[in-house]
């Protein structure tokens, strides 16, 4: 919407979104600036307080959600990845993806390069990333369902970038030998005819994720990030290892980075992509477990937000100041109250960690059915960003949805993040919260979160509008409000409507046409 009184921005945009869904980004009418603010909370967004580049958000696209979206038909697939990724409606701009399988799955566990405990294949001659043409009924591993749809959503937008993380290196690599319930690589063995760094078994997997890099690039898909391991600290019934903090130090300064440097020397390398509870157990500083020279191999820091204390955070942040700081990991339960919800994706990550660095979103499961299939180890009630059922195609958006909707429909990647007034010093409790965002072409953008069960008022105001520049709104219940201010066009494309079906978390009459697993809920992932 186009307005003469708003100070410098001839072009506003604001929206609303209530935690319970009964807004979902509904357009507001531009709020008149006054000269004094009313009675709401201050909110001043101020340019001059610059901090962390944004690089973008988006969700995970495993397997199993790209099985649900390549099984829709060729309309339902166009309109949802249009309406995800395309940059005048959802702008979705980054994706994470596994190296390999991971869980959840709709094909069963697989690696790259599978051949039985007690064979070596140190050469990986008998690496695959599947047979078969892209999306064809007969194709195998990641060529039946991940490629295909991310060559879908590349040509929607090239310039999605996509981190990749294993859950597990190939079983014989591994000391147990087998790719579930954790195990490790085969630190110090050796695998060829020699004793050089290409013979040790570190050497080999620092190729496979090489190959994995060339293999990915002849389908047209590059990789912007890696990470070496998913939950370095988890052992769990589907593809997992082990990792030490030490261990993936070294893996990346001596093995990993060497090789993509010969090979792919812009590709960005992540350490940890696990749980923050983790390193409230470490009986060191990160400093004496990480010397200097392992961690500037290093682009950034990944990590997931399952479990507190949140401010663990600063141990790995802190450790280098010129790591990028990406948020991997954290999904809702299809029952899930919009209190919770609220708080933990636009409180927690939304506020919190933007506030504290953040630079990178990238939820789970970008999509799920309505049980929270499909997987391999029977476990349902979770959900994805949208829900596809997986009978008719349909999809229902979840609050992630508006939630990363809200940072990329709004906020151009390549943004920085600039200060504003917050009244929660956590993210989900007290008053309102703030985010704020000055693009490269000067305009502005900004969310306002309410971590409360009841409407609050904000008056918003830019440090350098001057006069006529309060703007008074009202930010629903567990929900936000997003402006837009800019000096040409924006982006006002609204969310497609909701489809109906029921969601049903526990479908023991559902089970017919699902058979992998035996249990229900089984691990909390």
């Amino acid at each position: 919407m186009t307005t003469k009184d708003s100070g410098l921005y001839p072009t506003e945009f604001w929206t609303a979104t209530a935690g319970d869904l009964s807004q979902k980004r509904d357009h507001l009418p531009t709020p008149q600036p006054t000269v004094q603010p009313g009675n709401g909370a201050k909110i001043v967004i101020d340019p001059a307080d610059q901090h962390q580049e944004w690089i973008g958000a988006g969700a995970a696209i495993t397997d199993a959600a790209a099985s649900l979206i390549w099984k829709q038909s060729k309309e339902q697939r166009s309109e949802l990845l249009h309406e995800l990724f395309d940059p005048e409606q959802g702008h979705f701009s980054t994706i994470r993806v596994p190296l390999g399988s991971c869980e959840p799955a709709s094909q069963p566990f697989y690696t790259y390069d599978d051949v039985p405990f007690g064979e070596h294949d140190a050469s990986l001659a008998k690496f695959s990333i599947g047979e078969g043409e892209p999306g064809a009924s007969d194709a195998t591993k990641d060529l039946k369902y991940l490629i295909p749809v991310l060559q879908e959503i590349l040509a929607i937008n090239p310039a999605v970038k996509i981190m990749a993380s294993p859950w597990s290196a190939p079983a014989w690599m591994k000391s147990t030998g087998q790719l579930n319930m954790g195990g490790h690589l085969r630190f110090g063995e050796y695998t060829n005819n020699g004793y050089a760094v290409k013979d040790t078994f570190e050497g080999v997997y620092a190729q496979y994720f090489v190959r994995y890099l060339e293999e990915y690039r002849k389908y047209g898909i590059p990789i912007y990030a890696l990470s070496i391991q998913n939950e370095p600290s988890n052992a769990p019934a589907w593809p997992a290892m082990i990792w030490t903090i030490p261990q993936l130090a070294k893996f990346g300064y001596k093995y990993l980075r060497p090789a993509l440097d010969k090979t792919f020397p812009d590709t960005k390398m992540y350490f940890w992509d696990g749980s923050l509870n983790v390193l409230d157990v470490i009986d060191k500083p990160l400093s004496e477990l990480v010397t200097p020279d392992e961690a500037a191999a290093f682009d950034g820091f990944a990590f997931h937000t399952y479990d507190g204390p949140y401010t663990n955070l600063f141990k790995g942040s802190r450790l280098n100041p010129n790591w990028h700081l990406a948020m991997t990991e954290r999904r809702c339960m299809i029952e899930e109250t919009p209190e919770d919800a609220s708080h933990i994706m636009m409180g927690l990550i939304g506020n919190w960690l933007v506030r504290q660095g953040l630079n990178m979103i990238d939820l789970w499961n970008i999509a799920l059915d309505e049980r929270g299939l499909p997987n391999q180890v029977g476990a349902t009630g979770r959900r994805g960003v949208v829900t596809i059922d997986h009978k008719t195609g349909k999809v229902q958006r979840n609050l992630e949805y508006y939630m990363l909707r809200n940072f990329n429909q709004d906020v151009a990647p390549g943004s920085i993040v600039i200060g504003s007034t917050n009244y929660t010093q956590d993210g989900y409790t007290g008053g309102l919260g703030s985010v704020a965002f000055l693009a490269p072409d000067g305009s502005i953008a900004a969310h306002i979160y309410n971590p409360s069960g009841k409407p609050l008022d904000a008056e918003v105001t830019i440090n350098r509008d001057g006069a006529y520049a309060w703007q008074h709104v009202t930010v629903p219940a567990w929900g936000t409000v997003t402006l837009h201010k800019a000096f040409g066009p924006v982006n006002e494309s609204q969310p497609r409507e909701d489809e109906a079906f029921k969601l049903n978390p526990y479908p023991a009459n559902l089970m017919d046409d699902w058979a992998p697993g035996k249990g229900v809920n089984a691990n909390k992932k």
